[in-house]
C-alpha cells in the first residue's frame, strides 16, 4: 500500500489482546507527590488501556528484558502491577516519579507539566525500550513493537496536481492524533476538518514533478492504517499564547472511524471510549488534571489523584475533555 513491508516482526499482532483478561475492581488511586496531577492522570489512562495492561500484568516483558539501567517498560510493568494488585485505596507513584528526568530531561519533580506532552514522552520512552539493542531496524520494522501495535497507525498525505491530475502520496506514522478545535464543536467536526482537502496555490503552490511547474494542487490527509487504540488530543492550548480554549467539544461513547480512512470502508470501523483526561484551569502548566476510566469490571470511575469514585457514562460524556482514549 505504498509502504515497505517490515523486515522483522518484533511482536506478533495476534498476541495483542484487546479485551481485559482479568476482571477485577478498580485499582488504587495515586497520591499527588507535589504538582504531579498531570502524571497521575496520564498513568491512570495508560493503566486502564486493556491491551497494554494485559501485557504488563503478564510480566512477559520483565522476564525477557536484558536492558541495563533505565527501561520504561520495566517501570510501567512495576507500576501497573502495583496499582491493580494493591489493597490500599491509594499508592505513591514513586516508581515513575523517580525516573521523571529519564522520561524527558526537561521534566522536573514538583513542576506542573502538560499532560499530553507527558503522555507523548512516556509512550515514546516505552517504544525506545522495546527497540533497545535493535539499532539497525528499518522504519516499518520499528512499527511492529507492542507499543506501536497498540497505539500506532499511519496517515497518508495525498497531493493531487489540479493541472495534470498527477498524484503524490507520502506516509507518516502516528501514536496519537492532535485535532484543532477552534472551529469545531464536536469530535466528528474536528475529524472532518482534519481530513478536509486543502488548496495549495499562489506562493504556497505545488512543484509538480510531472508537469514540471508550480501548480495549484489539492492536499488531503487521511488515516491510512488505523490503530488498535486511538488517542485523540483536542488542542485546547494556543501554541503561542498558551491560553486555553475552554468551550464544550462533544464526543461519543462509540466512534466510527471509517469515513476518515484512505480507503472508505464498507464496514464501520468502531471504537469504544475507555478513558477521558480533563484539564481544569486556564493554562496547560497551571490548573488541575484528572481523568475518567472504564475499569475491567465494565464500570466508569473518576480518578482524581488519590480519590477513586464510581460514576456513570452520562457524567463521562459531558466533560470538557483534553485527551480521549478509544479502543477497537
Amino acid at each position: 500500500e505504498g509502504m515497505a513491508p517490515p523486515q522483522r516482526i518484533l511482536f506478533p499482532p495476534e498476541k495483542i489482546c484487546m479485551a481485559w483478561q482479568q476482571r477485577q475492581r478498580p485499582g488504587a488511586g495515586l497520591h499527588n507527590l507535589g504538582n504531579m496531577c498531570f502524571l497521575n492522570s496520564v498513568l491512570q489512562c495508560l493503566t486502564y488501556t486493556p491491551p497494554l495492561a494485559n501485557y504488563l500484568l503478564s510480566r512477559e516483558h520483565g522476564r525477557s528484558c536484558r536492558q541495563q539501567g533505565f527501561c520504561m517498560m520495566c517501570v510501567m510493568e512495576a507500576h501497573v502491577n502495583k496499582v491493580l494488585h494493591s489493597s490500599a485505596s491509594a499508592i505513591q507513584p514513586w516508581t515513575v516519579v523517580n525516573v521523571l528526568t529519564r522520561i524527558g530531561e526537561h521534566f522536573q519533580v514538583g513542576m506542573q507539566e502538560d499532560a499530553h506532552e507527558f503522555l507523548r514522552y512516556t509512550v515514546d520512552a516505552m517504544q525506545r525500550a522495546r527497540l533497545s539493542g535493535s539499532s539497525d531496524l528499518d522504519i516499518s520494522s520499528q512499527a511492529t513493537t507492542i507499543i506501536h501495535q497498540i497505539f500506532g497507525g499511519s496517515l497518508r498525505s495525498r497531493v493531487t496536481c489540479l493541472s495534470c491530475k498527477a498524484i503524490s502520496d507520502t506516509y507518516e506514522a502516528f501514536l496519537d492524533i492532535p485535532l484543532d478545535i477552534k472551529a469545531a464543536s464536536s469530535l466528528k467536526e474536528a475529524l472532518e476538518d482534519f481530513v478536509k482537502p486543502e488548496q495549495l496555490d499562489g506562493e504556497n503552490g505545488y512543484k509538480c514533478s510531472k508537469c514540471e511547474q508550480l501548480a495549484t494542487a489539492s492536499k488531503r490527509l487521511t488515516i491510512h492504517r488505523s490503530s488498535n487504540v486511538l488517542t485523540v488530543c483536542l488542542k485546547r492550548f494556543d501554541a503561542f499564547s498558551g491560553r486555553k480554549i475552554s468551550k464544550v467539544v462533544q464526543y461519543p461513547e462509540y466512534l466510527d472511524l471509517g469515513t476518515y480512512m484512505s480507503q472508505a470502508a464498507g464496514e464501520p470501523l468502531l471504537y469504544s471510549l475507555y478513558a477521558v483526561l480533563v484539564h481544569e484551569g486556564y493554562g496547560c502548566q497551571r490548573g488541575h488534571y484528572y481523568c475518567f476510566v472504564k475499569a475491567s469490571d465494565g464500570r466508569w470511575y473518576k480518578m482524581n489523584d488519590a480519590s477513586v469514585g464510581l460514576c456513570d457514562i452520562k457524567t463521562v460524556l459531558c466533560q470538557r475533555a483534553y485527551l480521549l482514549f478509544y479502543a477497537r
